[in-house]
């Protein structure tokens, strides 16, 4: 198994995230794209990485191998197994804590069982369904931001209450509370957290969650929530499974919506001639291109997916051994040009269609409708409504999120 190494460690064995450029911040680090690039050259499609415990998990950069391997079923995204590369010390700590995992950390059949419980609130027409409401939720936001000083942070104006009321909507959650759950949920999304400040933060989490769900027992309404709140009346789950699914959906609603939609806006801001054509459009389609790009552009998770292997895996002529962790970073594969032609060049008209910014194969992002509606309703409104928006500060001064588990922003300075 990977131990953490206790003495002199191989200086060969690179270290994993390596550090981004200050001067690219929309770009992977130039030490991970290195990597890739000899694993294309050389067709050599593994390579040894340390992370942040000593361990060295396997790193897989290359598109096809990343969706091989994501689609294996030898291959375990189960946190409690011995030698799982985990992301930070506090996803450790969790796991060690014996703590009820989330679907998104099972593996098929339980994992399939579960996800089937709440598919149904996730399709395209169901979530189509929601576009005016969204709509206006925007112009709401917008407006108030129009009519406050300048210059304005686009992150609390606009970035993260846009979702975090959205996942509200959703899940049955006041909205008055969503400042308790944005600060509890972004504990956690630091790449150096603190083990006992997140585990008393998901503690804090889970227990408000069980109160909502309790609540919906004796009260049902129309909402995410209760649907868990009847899967456990009927025995389909058990109370800390609702409440961990409740977490997972209330976490992944906000987070990575709230960086994407900041993130997004600096890039556009930074290529004035492809935020003209979503500024100037009123096709659907074209909103559509823009975003998956866009995601394919600047894929915000980006300390990769994480693995372990079940058995012997062979991919390209080499062997992952049974017990030995991988990660499996999506900004490589989505920078490659055998599969994204001029992959480094911002193109909102590409089909960026295949891209691995959700994930791929059984555990991709069940959310991702939302998100995609919640993405092509501000861009399509923001840069309509403010044709001036521009920067209040200069790019390489911005407070990028380089030390969390999703890139974006913590601010976002602009004026008009």
């Amino acid at each position: 198994m990977n131990q953490p190494l206790a003495h002199a460690q191989d200086e060969s064995v690179p270290e994993f995230p390596m550090p981004r450029d200050a001067r690219c911040p929309f770009a992977p680090p130039a030490g991970l794209r290195e990597l890739h690039e000899e694993q294309l050259r050389d067709d050599r499609p593994l390579t040894k990485v340390r992370i942040w415990n000593g361990s060295t998990p396997w790193l897989v950069t290359r598109y096809d191998d990343q969706r091989a391997l994501l689609a294996d079923p030898r291959c375990s995204v189960d946190q409690r197994r011995p030698d799982f590369p985990y992301m930070n010390p506090a996803f450790a700590e969790v796991a060690k804590r014996g703590m009820e995992p989330a679907f998104l950390n099972m593996d098929d059949p339980e994992h399939a069982r579960i996800r089937r419980m709440i598919t149904s609130a996730f399709t395209v027409k169901r979530v189509e369904a929601m576009r005016p409401a969204v709509q206006r939720m925007t112009d709401e936001f917008i407006d108030a931001m129009l009519a406050g000083p300048k210059p304005a942070d686009l992150v609390s104006s606009l970035a993260l209450p846009l979702p975090s009321l959205v996942v509200c909507e959703l899940l049955g959650i006041p909205y008055e509370d969503h400042d308790f759950f944005q600060t509890k949920s972004a504990v956690g999304m630091r790449h150096d957290a603190d083990q006992a400040e997140v585990a008393a933060a998901h503690h804090d989490l889970l227990d408000y969650l069980d109160q909502q769900i309790q609540a919906r027992l004796a009260k049902p309404t129309d909402d995410l929530l209760t649907v868990l709140a009847e899967r456990l009346r009927d025995g389909d789950l058990t109370r800390r499974q609702a409440t961990s699914m409740g977490l997972l959906l209330l976490g992944a609603g906000h987070e990575t919506a709230a960086n994407m939609i900041a993130l997004g806006t600096t890039a556009l801001l930074e290529h004035p001639d492809q935020l003209a054509i979503i500024r100037d459009t009123d096709d659907p389609q074209v909103l559509a291109r823009a975003v998956d790009e866009l995601l394919r552009y600047l894929t915000i998770i980006h300390l990769g997916n994480r693995r372990i292997a079940l058995e012997d895996i062979e991919i390209g002529g080499r062997t992952i051994r049974a017990g030995e962790g991988m990660v499996l970073p999506s900004n490589t594969a989505n920078r490659e040009a055998g599969h994204f032609p001029e992959p480094d060049r911002l193109d909102v008209g590409r089909d960026a269609r295949r891209h691995q910014a959700f994930g791929y194969g059984i555990h991709q992002c069940l959310g991702q409708p939302v998100a995609r509606l919640e993405l092509q309703v501000v861009w399509g409104t923001l840069f309509r409504r403010i044709p001036t928006l521009r920067l209040a500060a200069d790019l390489e001064k911005l407070p990028f999120k380089y030390d969390g588990l999703v890139f974006g922003l913590y601010e976002l300075p602009v004026t008009w």
